[in-house]
């Protein structure tokens, strides 16, 4: 969209961007390691579509600081980092005359760094409204489909489902093995090396093209649906006070 055109849909009330937060980090022997990034600005694409209203360009590197270096292919960000670059975009949004932002994230970590955001964000600009999910999120047929092989997933069934549909070329099918998920029970978050050998953790095996395009067409209507309700959200209504 040229300036003109996105200024005009701001004029026009279209007053909701969604930024994609995706990652740079290993997934595994099997999935490229630009797959949240992908997946994030993919998917906010197509809702953003449906809903008609603003998709940024996604941001590319996460908070990716769990993956460690045992394997090649991450590159994450300090959490401190990540906030100040969230808050910093936020603010040009604001700058823009937008009034809603949702930061769309494809990777796990990435919450805690841009919940903090929002936090700053909300402080400078009380007439702005912000707020961020994980894919996962968008709604409990969402979260059941991703978590089918795993609480702790990573490169999992659905990960690899969801490329095999968008982006087969990001996939290598042959390497894919599974890994069950060894946290359930446990009392303290692990760095992946300590709860998978391969950096995958879930049933990639079971992954196909065809239940990555279910996968897909369920996330991307229940996204729209959020938000064309976000886009028309007034400010909650405030109780009465006590009399004078």
């Amino acid at each position: 969209m040229t300036s003109d055109e996105v200024g005009a849909m701001i004029a026009e009330g279209r007053d909701l961007a969604v930024l994609p937060v995706g990652a740079t980090e290993q997934h595994g022997p099997h999935l490229a390691c630009g797959c949240d990034t992908i997946s994030s600005e993919t998917l906010a694409q197509m809702a953003g579509e449906r809903a008609n209203v603003l998709v940024l360009p996604g941001f590319a590197y996460g908070c990716s600081l769990g993956h460690t270096d045992q394997w090649p292919g991450t590159f994450s960000l300090h959490p401190g980092t990540m906030i100040q670059a969230m808050v910093e975009l936020g603010r040009w949004a604001m700058a823009n005359g937008l009034k809603k932002l949702l930061f769309l994230s494809g990777h796990g970590t990435n919450d805690a760094p841009l919940r903090s955001a929002i936090l700053q964000l909300r402080y400078e600009f009380p007439e702005g409204r912000f707020a961020t999910m994980g894919l996962w999120d968008i709604s409990p047929r969402v979260a059941e489909l991703y978590f089918r092989d795993g609480a702790d997933i990573h490169a999992n069934r659905g990960e690899t489902s969801i490329l095999l549909h968008l982006r087969p070329e990001m996939v290598r099918m042959e390497h894919a093995f599974d890994v069950p998920d060894v946290t359930p029970g446990t009392h303290f978050s692990y760095a992946m090396p300590a709860t998978t050998p391969t950096g995958v953790v879930g049933s990639p095996a079971d992954s196909s093209a065809e239940d990555g395009e279910m996968m897909v067409e369920t996330i991307v209507t229940d996204l729209a649906n959020w938000l064309e309700a976000a886009l028309a959200e007034d400010w909650p209504e405030l109780p009465q006070g006590p009399a004078a």
